[in-house]
């Protein structure tokens, strides 16, 4: 039984980032030695003990241990790099490091999901790094709780191929002493000027007073900025062509003072470096050889070229793809947090959302959002991707990722009594997957009372033979119903031939209610052999639609299983 329960303890931890959910855990369990449930108390009891030796561990030594212990539970499928991928320019196998750099102001949606992607695709072709930079030197714009949701996330569409994680407010001394090195080359300096009067100059290509100071006063005014001026009274420059031919590049700054508390460093700083700075400066530092980005960011990669060249640093190989541009989607980080805060939705796992939160408790597969990114390509040209495209794509791909693995059951919306006169009782087994017989049987006992779907019930007509799926026959006969014996092949043919509908028996249906994609709900009655599924199961309702198996609730002495709807 150890053996048994850190099996799947090490799986759960491996599959969220070293947090593992007692009852997932309890429900992989039973459903693999049925017989434990003699003993659920202490079977529950053993788990949480052994789970906090599990959470200890890292990822790793948590991959490590699995697979040892159980390598058949990693599932862990190697992507193939995208086909006709072109290569990058001077690019070595093996010593290849890309970078995803997003900010912490919420977590990570479809369009990220892209990026993500093709930046791991190239990893992959190349045996090469991928590493996260959150970048969070914008104390103004951070969502506190972004850090951990943009890992685990990042994590989850890689299939754990991050390499490192790195946070730039943990940098800021690197910053701090490469800005001073700029300051004693004489290639940066600390401009006090008004900013509507520094930018008329630098529009007309003239330089101001501040530029032409001595080094020596530059370092006393760069010490000035952690203390002696106020927010907006000072920024370090970098010295470039004032008159150069883009006005973007004339003298950009690289530090500035921000008097705005950060949710990780409080107001312990309050000199942060701008974007294209730190950018420069970390890589360089951590080792970054190809940047994939998107062409807005065309004029931010000759600035940082421009950096990294004041300290005589080659800078990595640049290439950038077109914009995507998701029509009918409502993208905006800071838009979504507002309407959560305001309660228009829930939180960021809310179903109505294209955020990667919502979408992966759906039920939805990396793969899905990898081939996804295929289909894209890498390219300058922009493309337009509308909604009902978009969601044509992934459903579609995701189907390819889950229809093998989704078993199948019975749910019945709006359920109604029917009762059909004759039906001989018996068992009925159907196949939990039905292209793979060997996975086992549903079994139900029947007798002559079923639940079947009102809409169904509407759609029965007289005079034809109708057929409860995989169970019996049976006519309308105005308001009652009549068991009808044979093969129903025998009528298939036939002008008599009615419609096929799913059914439950009376006995030992459960309540179900499943969230819809547009926030409302849809509930009904499902068969037992739901209660045993564990949270996160992906599973097919005959002839209806896929969904993920949310959670289970007690009520009174009843179960209600709670599903999220994913997709046809």
């Amino acid at each position: 039984m150890h053996h048994l329960i850190l099996k799947h303890l090490l799986k759960n931890a491996f599959d969220f980032q070293g947090k593992a959910n007692a009852k997932v855990v309890l429900g992989a369990i039973l459903k693999e030695q049925p017989e434990l449930k003699k003993d659920v108390p202490g079977l529950l009891k053993e788990i949480e003990k052994r789970r906090e030796e599990v959470e200890k561990l890292s990822a790793a030594e948590i991959q490590k241990k699995l697979e040892q212990l159980a390598p058949e539970l990693l599932n862990v499928k190697k992507e193939t790099p995208l086909e006709g991928l072109k290569p990058l320019v001077n690019a070595q196998k093996g010593k290849v490091v890309l970078r995803i750099a997003p900010s912490p102001s919420g977590p990570l949606h479809i369009g990220h999901a892209y990026g993500v992607l093709i930046n791991d695709e190239y990893a992959r072709m190349y045996d090469g790094k991928l590493i996260l930079r959150i970048e969070d030197t914008n104390a103004e714009n951070i969502y506190p709780p972004a850090y951990e949701l943009i890992e685990r996330d990042a994590q989850w569409l890689t299939g754990n191929h991050i390499a490192q994680v790195v946070v730039q407010s943990d940098r800021l001394g690197i910053y701090y002493d490469y800005a001073e090195k700029l300051v004693q080359l004489g290639k940066a300096y600390l401009c006090t000027c008004n900013a509507d009067v520094w930018r008329e100059m630098k529009n007309t290509g003239k330089s101001c007073l501040c530029r032409d100071l001595p080094v020596k006063e530059q370092q006393i005014r760069y010490a000035k900025m952690f203390s002696g001026y106020a927010e907006g009274e000072a920024v370090l420059r970098l010295k470039t062509d004032i008159q150069d031919k883009n006005p973007a590049m004339r003298d950009f700054g690289i530090m500035r003072i921000v008097e705005h508390v950060h949710p990780k460093k409080g107001k312990e700083q309050r000199v942060w470096p701008l974007m294209l700075f730190a950018v420069a400066i970390d890589d360089h530092e951590i080792g970054i050889t190809h940047v994939l980005n998107g062409k807005d960011h065309v004029d931010n990669a000759v600035k940082e070229k421009m950096i990294m060249e004041c300290f005589g640093w080659k800078p990595p190989e640049y290439q950038h793809w077109g914009r995507i541009n998701f029509e009918g989607f409502h993208l905006s980080t800071s838009e979504t947090r507002k309407a959560i805060e305001q309660g228009e939705y829930k939180s960021w796992d809310d179903i109505r959302i294209p955020f990667l939160p919502a979408l992966r408790r759906r039920g939805y597969q990396p793969s899905a959002f990898r081939q996804f990114a295929r289909e894209m390509g890498l390219s300058l040209t922009d493309k337009h991707v509308s909604w009902e495209e978009f969601w044509k794509m992934i459903n579609a791909f995701n189907r390819d990722a889950i229809e093998k693995e989704a078993n199948r059951y019975f749910f019945i919306e709006n359920p109604v009594k029917i009762k059909i006169e004759g039906t001989p009782k018996g068992t009925v087994e159907l196949d939990l997957h039905p292209d793979f017989p060997e996975r086992g049987k549903r079994t139900f006992t029947v007798s002559d009372g079923f639940y079947i779907a009102e809409k169904d019930l509407r759609s029965l007509g007289e005079g034809y033979v109708h057929r409860l799926m995989d169970c019996c026959n049976f006519v309308v006969e105005g308001e009652k119903f009549r068991y009808v014996p044979g093969k129903y092949e025998e009528f298939k043919n036939a002008a008599d031939k009615g419609k096929i509908i799913h059914w439950l028996p009376l006995e030992k249906a459960i309540s179900v209610e499943i969230l819809l994609e547009k926030g409302n709900t849809a509930s009904g009655l499902g068969e037992e052999g739901l209660l045993h599924l564990a949270e996160g199961t992906i599973l097919q309702f005959e002839r209806e639609f896929f969904v993920r198996l949310d959670g289970q609730d007690k009520l009174k002495q009843k179960s209600l299983i709670r599903c999220w709807y994913l997709h046809k």
